[in-house]
């Protein structure tokens, strides 16, 4: 089944053995408090300590190195909510590549700042995602840029699927695997790497409840447009494009659920994962745990939850964790 998709189990592999070296092998640990509420094993894979904060360096770094020099002599760019964008000015520097990034106003100046400070050069366009691509796709039409998308390209699917297979390399009787899902450049790659190897794995999508265009894109059968707003999850937010050609199809077929979370339930889950997982995490990065902190997750373990992102104001942050933001019920039991 894998192998009849965009991306398949040995792209991964080969994206794995590319960016050996250039990018972290992440930590997984066991979490005794969300293992207690859940009743089953519940490990935490701790890619927000990637170098960049975030998933997002596996992709773009992969996506560069498969340029060919000619390609990368003109420079790349991008639309990003902010963590792609930071990964591939990374990736592009460290090759000798100048990296342009077009973000709308939606983005956090926080990650704004962080990119600009990386050396790329920023656009501000719009108050969504899809225009910041407009812009994206005018560099490329006018002045010759190349393109790095931020989930719907193989290269850059085959390079977040190295997580996937982290994951069962470290605990390969995982059962349930919890994915932040935007675009599905994440949970498309993850997926088809667990799936690859442990078939009756389950990967669940996890998003926020407002603007949920993947979500909405499923259920209709279609990429569709939604409504961006504001939310603590702000790496979740933007459309995944009418024109998709790889997360669509992958997420359609490799998905078995995908779960909506309140901005309350987020920061439950950003809270919890400060106070008993001593972890700083943003709020698409806490969509796992605030997942489970609801009870919304069904079935045996063990469970691997990722924390996708570190990338968060720390003023916002601050606010969450002093209860001046909304939190959802009971937090569950820390470990002492």
């Amino acid at each position: 089944m894998v192998s009849t998709l965009p991306v398949s189990l040995e792209d991964i592999r080969a994206a794995a053995r590319r960016i050996a070296g250039r990018v972290l092998g992440t930590p997984m640990v066991q979490s005794a408090s969300l293992g207690e509420l859940a009743g089953a094993p519940v490990h935490l894979k701790l890619e927000h300590h990637q170098t960049t904060g975030s998933f997002k360096l596996r992709g773009a770094t992969n996506a560069v190195l498969s340029l060919s020099l000619a390609e990368r002599s003109r420079g790349v760019v991008a639309a990003s909510t902010g963590n792609h964008g930071r990964a591939l000015a990374y990736a592009a520097k460290a090759e000798g590549a100048v990296a342009t990034i077009c973000m709308s106003r939606l983005v956090p100046e926080n990650k704004v700042s962080e990119i600009r400070r990386l050396g790329a050069e920023i656009r501000i366009v719009g108050v969504s995602q899809d225009e910041a691509q407009q812009e994206v796709d005018r560099l490329v039409r006018e002045e010759g840029l190349v393109m790095v998308p931020p989930f719907d390209d193989p290269d850059v699917v085959a390079g977040q699927g190295t997580l996937g297979l982290e994951i069962i390399d470290t605990l390969p009787e995982a059962a349930i695997v919890l994915v932040p899902l935007s675009g599905g450049g994440l949970a498309a790659g993850v997926a088809a790497a667990v799936k690859g190897i442990s078939s009756k794995a389950k990967v669940i999508g996890l998003t926020m409840e407002k603007g949920a265009a993947m979500k909405a894109s499923l259920d209709t059968g279609r990429p569709v447009q939604v409504e961006e707003v504001p939310s603590l999850a702000d790496s979740l937010g933007g459309g995944i494009g009418l024109d998709n050609r790889v997360t669509f199809a992958m997420c359609r077929e490799l998905l078995d659920e995908v779960i909506l979370l309140t901005e309350a339930e987020i920061a439950a889950g950003m809270r919890h994962a400060y106070a008993c997982e001593r972890q700083i995490v943003e709020g698409a990065g806490a969509v796992g745990i605030a997942a489970l902190l609801a009870g919304k997750i069904r079935g045996g373990g063990p469970i691997v939850a990722i924390l996708s992102g570190a990338n968060v104001d720390m003023d916002q942050h601050r606010q969450v964790i002093n209860g001046t933001q909304p939190l959802y019920g009971e937090e569950g039991p820390c470990a002492g």
